[in-house]
């Protein structure tokens, strides 16, 4: 009796140090919500439902009709139950790229649409995420932001295997939507271009250029987004200026444009930012004014 209370004892103070080094139970996501982050720490890795998303309509979004239409086309298969490709946004900063996707939720949020938002850093976790998803009812876009790689990262191979090439069957309820300001997503090294070699007057890339071109290759639907000109951001202005209730005149457009020569670029997000500083500027001088 005295030697199994001995065991007994021991095996509670193996348990007990081992018990740190477990992962704890995961928690049951609530289905409720209609977006969703992925979290990490340490071994717990859990989906944490986002009751209030960051809402944004697509109609005030300028400058981007046709990138619109084609996103809105291939979402709507997708909620449909109907083949769609998982896509790729990219081009230059500011132009609605990140806005786009988030519109997607007010538009097909009823249909059964859910937006899961994951860090680059975390997409080693996607063969968990898509095991925790497979079998659900409602149809999951995975929102990967301002993604890039680089060398050595492990969320690359597994977003790869994750788009198209691994053994396992592709999660039918699942797609991915990317955004990124490079379109091959991994940096590349004038180096390479030497690998590129010539045969009957073709040039063919080296390896290292086809395996950076390959995970890009996975998105089935390419949207590219092309830096404002003037009667671009302007537009964009006068929607954002819309949105807050306030008209678009002659002394808000000079405004508009000396902002946007302060700020050297000219793009959906600086319009957004003007319209925030002249809005507030111009409704807090009416207050000043009553007083």
């Amino acid at each position: 009796m005295d030697a199994l209370q001995d065991f007994l004892r021991r095996a509670e103070a193996v348990l007990s140090r081992l018990e740190p080094m477990l992962p704890p139970p995961r928690r049951e996501p609530d289905w409720s919500a209609q977006a969703f982050r992925w979290h990490r720490q340490g071994l717990a890795d859990w989906l944490e439902a986002v009751h209030e998303p960051h809402a944004v309509d697509a109609d005030r979004l300028a400058a981007v009709d046709t990138q619109r239409e084609q996103l809105l086309a291939n979402t709507r298969q997708f909620v449909a139950g109907l083949p769609a490709n998982n896509v790729l946004l990219t081009g230059a900063r500011g132009t609605g790229k990140s806005s786009l996707v988030k519109a997607l939720l007010p538009l097909f949020g009823r249909d059964g649409l859910r937006l899961i938002e994951i860090d680059r850093e975390h997409l080693a976790d996607l063969p968990q995420l898509v095991e925790l998803l497979s079998g659900r009812p409602e149809r999951f876009i995975l929102f990967c932001d301002d993604l890039s790689f680089e060398h050595g990262d492990a969320g690359y191979k597994a977003l790869k295997s994750a788009l198209d090439g691994s053994l396992v069957r592709r999660c039918d309820n699942l797609l991915v939507y990317a955004t990124s300001n490079r379109r091959h997503l991994l940096p590349e090294q004038m180096s390479e271009n030497r690998e590129g070699w010539m045969r009957d007057g073709e040039i063919h890339p080296g390896e290292a250029v086809e395996e950076k071109v390959s995970l890009s290759d996975r998105f089935g639907l390419w949207l590219s987004f092309y830096p404002f000109d003037q009667d671009a951001y302007l537009a964009a202005v006068r929607a954002w200026l819309g949105h807050f209730g306030l008209k678009y005149g002659d002394k808000a457009e000079r405004a508009a444009l000396q902002w946007s020569l302060s700020r050297g670029s000219r793009s959906g997000r600086v319009a957004w930012q003007f319209a925030c500083h002249w809005v507030g500027s111009q409704k807090l001088a009416r207050q000043d004014g009553k007083k």
